[in-house]
């Protein structure tokens, strides 16, 4: 439509002295009839006329195919404003009518050839346009020609036509040597040509990422630096997101290429503006900074960067959210720029907040003064939203400029002065994260704040001030006084405040024990007996074992020392951060999301990286762990191939899944049952304690306890009279191997959540076990948690049981039971587990690796001559042999070891001094894996042979034997 409206404006040019709405008033009927009549007459001006008249009916929605063959017609033709017309029509009804369109194709081919360069642009372009197969045949040879044109405006426009051909049929452009000729055109004499030669290359790069059909060297580069100072706006753009493409081979090119690129940055095309910026910022990276240039380019990129924030707000935002990466790559470059970013009165509340972000990030010691007064009027406004912003800007000056924190705290004491309710709420819970940063120093203001307590009725500003009181209860005279008035509506309060009312008056108990006995024992009652909390339950009966048992330990852990809470918690994580340098003045530096987490669809999706740090870190999207050579394909049954998997976790739903065995049977909320339930499991685990197998939270993760056996040592028939048979019963064995804990998700990457976890298998129950940490400044609540498609199906068997607010600096422990019913889809690798993870600020992402033990059923031993015919059974191609190096167990101690994974030992056999273990493990899906396992007496060095009708797990198998073996 957008076409159409551009020609017949175009139009206009050739002659058109009247109005053409006339076109589009009619509303005769048998219309059709007379435009035939019309279309067929022998006089020019008619036919135009009537040309006219069919676009125009065809703009706005009436079907006038009918009279393809009459307008071919008036293709033979030399005036160009009819026959624009016509390839305007072709353009539209080519593809409903094919064997049609056909009849056009010589006057394309003649026009092609024609003396005016204007028609044969037109004609190529307009069979560019035509998404006709049969057409695309016969475009080749005129292309061809088109592109070797001696006038620069057809070669232009048949450079854009390879792309769109190319688009069309990818194998028809590279065999007719297309693409070569496009990469000639970069040599072009007219800057037009380049530009539009390298766009087409670019488009044609993106959908084949590993084409390398841009391969730039410094000739090349230098022929677009020349063609970037005569073409067009647009042309600019497109050499420019070449040229950031590109890595210098030392300083001094990239030092000669930001020279020639810095002229852009005056240009009237904010588009241009950022593009150049883009490359600036990439080849600074390989600037030694002690360089003279590097300073005057620094100087440099601040004033574009400030001209366009006086642009319309729509541009202002796309600029904030750009200079918000710069500011975090690069500080310096607008560290004396901050009164730009002071807040206008009339921007709109998008802008307003985005400026007030990129000012806590501007903020030192030499402008804070200035930040403060100006942080300090925003927070009189009335916008109650910005307001908020505007007092936690302040907290976070306070906590990045240490220097600053005194006037922080007397402007915030200003404010809370000033009694409007939402501002002192919020002057709370920012003064409660000061005295984290700042222990004993400002404790001074106490008295201020308690002035407010009645005041205070967000769950987040009371939790805060309890805190406050419960950590310098000592030096507050009627602090139980000011806590036991929380006390009176506990039930009515949110788990937030409930949890930390608890913890306060522990505290103030530990440090006032004569006077606080009654109170301590009313909260652990009301925690314990009258609330069916889980958290609150376990935190109540922890503190009371404490309590009795060991005072003076409970003192050590309740009173230890807490660490100080980090300066930037919303930070963009490094490597994300680079990859969106290399993506700014687009959608994704907008987002402040890769394009991988936008971008569907077949083409692939290439990752950037700055090139001073170009291989440094691991590639987030897909870690490459290698795996066994010559590893065929699974059987589609059992593994589906791996799909888009991105797009996969992307599209989650995450409401809480529902839980398909039985539900728990409700916790008594009578003292004894809640000491069994609670101490007995909750504590032991705690302790490090062996429970057994259970769950390591009891029933508050909703483990399915239909999964749980009746008992542990059911023994197993017909393996004790076998005199090899090592396995005496099945359940959890002594000394099961699980994993450390490792960080699955950094606080960088998911604006402050940290998740660290392992896979623990208990009596037959796969479970996730994690420690959600917040360390950013805000609560979080409402987690939810989903898997993608993975290669075992594993699925949580019921929702991510967190059940209070996270508050910040707050861990909480969860303990996720997992199925094996899930979809499934092959991995690479292939216990690798991709993870969704969703919260009340954001949905995160991350990706794990589960040890492949946690598979192995209880149920995989197998008869000796069961494995003896399956041995013989699984072709020798699928027999891999590995080494387990430094490994200094005997063969009995390597067996006992193994089985505690459910690796279990079907026989084993001594020849010439070396003991051979023949073992079996069978996976959930029904996998068997055969393994000999060869150990020789002193020789550090295991050899072990695996046998699967499944090869590709062999690798996966391997690693864990090695794991559990050395650990």
């Amino acid at each position: 439509m957008q076409e159409w409206a551009n020609q017949l404006c175009e139009n206009r040019q050739f002659g058109s002295k009247m109005t053409d709405s006339k076109y589009f008033t009619t509303t005769k009927k048998g219309e059709i009839f007379e435009l035939k009549a019309e279309l067929n007459s022998d006089k020019k001006e008619k036919k135009k006329e009537a040309v006219k008249k069919v676009i125009a009916s065809m703009t706005v929605g009436k079907d006038v195919s009918a009279l393809f063959p009459d307008v071919v017609n008036c293709m033979q033709t030399d005036n160009l404003e009819l026959k624009k017309l016509v390839y305007l029509y072709l353009m539209n009804y080519a593809k409903s009518q094919p064997d049609m369109a056909i009849m056009a194709v010589n006057t394309f081919v003649k026009d092609c050839e024609d003396p005016n360069p204007l028609i044969r642009a037109l004609a190529v372009r307009t069979m560019g346009c035509i998404r006709v197969d049969k057409i695309t045949e016969y475009l080749c040879e005129p292309l061809r020609k088109c592109l070797k044109d001696e006038d620069p405006y057809v070669r232009k426009t048949a450079a854009v036509c390879v792309a769109k051909l190319h688009d069309i049929n990818a194998q028809l452009v590279e065999d007719q040597g297309f693409l070569d000729t496009l990469k000639d055109l970069i040599s072009d004499s007219n800057p037009m040509v380049v530009a539009n030669a390298v766009a087409a290359l670019s488009e044609i790069a993106e959908s084949h990422p590993n084409s390398n059909l841009l391969d730039l060297n410094p000739q090349t580069i230098n022929k677009l630096l020349t063609a970037l100072n005569e073409c067009t706006e647009w042309g600019q753009i497109f050499i420019l997101d070449c040229l950031a493409n590109y890595t210098p081979r030392d300083d001094r090119e990239s030092q000669s290429i930001c020279e020639r690129v810095t002229p852009r940055l005056s240009h009237a095309n904010s588009a241009v503006v950022l593009s150049a910026v883009k490359v600036l910022m990439k080849f600074m990276e390989m600037l030694p900074k002690d360089l003279d240039y590097y300073g005057t380019l620094l100087k440099k990129l601040a004033p574009p960067l400030v001209t366009l924030l006086s642009a319309e707000p729509e541009l202002q935002y796309v600029a904030l959210r750009n200079i918000n990466l710069i500011v975090q790559r690069r500080p310096e470059i607008l560290k004396h720029e901050m009164k730009v970013f002071f807040v206008k009165y009339n921007d709109p509340i998008y802008v307003k907040l985005e400026k007030l972000d990129i000012m806590i990030r501007l903020a030192s010691q030499a402008n804070i003064a200035q930040v403060l007064a100006e942080l300090k009027e925003y927070a009189t406004e009335v916008d109650v939203d910005f307001v908020r912003k505007a007092v936690r800007a302040i907290g976070r000056c306070a906590i990045k400029v240490e220097q600053s924190a005194e006037r922080c705290v007397s402007t915030l004491l200003d404010l809370i002065q000033t009694k409007v309710n939402y501002v002192v709420q919020e002057a709370i819970v920012v003064i409660k994260d000061i005295f984290r940063k700042y222990p004993n120093k400002y404790e001074s203001v106490i008295a201020t704040l308690c002035e407010n307590l009645d005041s205070l009725d967000e769950p987040e500003a009371r939790a805060a001030m309890i805190w406050i009181v419960g950590e310098y209860a000592e030096r507050i005279d009627n602090a139980d006084e000011l806590l036991e008035s929380f006390l009176e509506g506990f039930h009515d309060e949110s788990t937030q405040v409930q949890l930390q009312l608890l913890t306060a008056i522990v505290k103030l108990f530990l440090k006032k024990p004569t006077e606080t006995q009654e109170l301590v024992q009313q909260v652990l009652s009301l925690a314990t007996q009258d609330s069916d909390n889980p958290d609150l339950r376990d935190r109540g009966y922890i503190y009371w074992r404490l309590l009795s048992t060991d005072p003076v330990a409970a003192k050590e852990v309740v009173l230890a020392e807490k660490p100080l809470i980090s300066e930037e918690t919303d930070l963009i994580e490094p490597t994300l951060l680079e990859e969106l340098i290399c993506h700014i003045g687009t959608l994704a530096s907008v987002y402040h999301k890769p394009p991988s987490a936008f971008v569907e669809g077949s083409r692939g999706v290439q990752h950037k990286r700055l090139p001073g740090s170009a291989g440094s870190g691991e590639s987030v999207e897909s870690p490459d762990t290698g795996s066994a050579a010559g590893v065929s394909e699974a059987p589609p049954a059992v593994i589906p191939s791996q799909g888009d998997l991105l797009g996969d976790l992307l599209n989650l739903d995450l409401t809480p899944p529902t839980t398909t065995g039985p539900p728990p049977p409700p916790a008594s909320s009578g003292m004894q049952m809640g000491a069994m339930d609670l101490l007995g499991g909750g504590l032991d685990s705690l302790l490090g304690g062996d429970l057994g197998g259970g769950p390591a939270m009891g029933t508050g993760f909703g483990a399915p306890p239909a999964a749980l056996p009746a008992s542990f040592n059911v023994p197993v028939s017909g393996g004790l009279d076998d005199l090899f048979d090592l396995g005496g019963g099945v359940g959890m064995p002594m000394g099961a191997f699980n994993p450390p804990k490792t960080v699955w998700l950094p606080a960088m990457k998911a604006k402050g959540l940290e998740i660290s976890g392992t896979f623990v298998r208990r009596a037959g129950v796969i479970q996730m076990e994690m420690t959600l940490t917040n360390k950013a400044m805000s609560v979080m609540t409402d987690f939810a948690i989903q898997f993608n498609r993975n290669s075992f199906g594993l699925a949580p068997a019921g929702p991510l049981q967190v059940l209070t607010p996270l508050s910040p600096n707050q861990s909480i422990e969860a303990a996720l039971p997992l199925s094996t019913v899930g979809p499934v889809m092959k991995m690479e690798p292939l216990n690798n587990l991709q993870v969704a993870v969703k919260n009340n600020i954001d949905v995160f992402y991350f990706s794990c690796q589960y040890p492949i033990s946690m598979l192995f059923a209880e149920d995989g031993k197998m008869e000796r001559q069961v494995f003896l015919a399956t041995w013989k059974d699984i072709p020798n191609d699928n027999e891999s042999q590995f080494q387990i190096k430094d490994c200094h167990l005997n063969s009995d101690a390597a067996s006992n070891k193994l089985q505690g994974s459910n690796i279990f030992t079907i026989a084993k056999r001594t020849v010439e001094g070396q003991d051979m273990l023949y073992q079996s493990m069978k996976l959930t899906n029904g996998i068997w894996v055969l393994a000999e396992l060869r150990v020789q007496a002193g020789n550090p060095n295991y050899t072990i042979s695996l046998k699967c009708r499944a090869p590709e797990v062999s690798q996966c198998v391997f690693q864990n034997y090695e794991m559990v073996l050395k650990n």
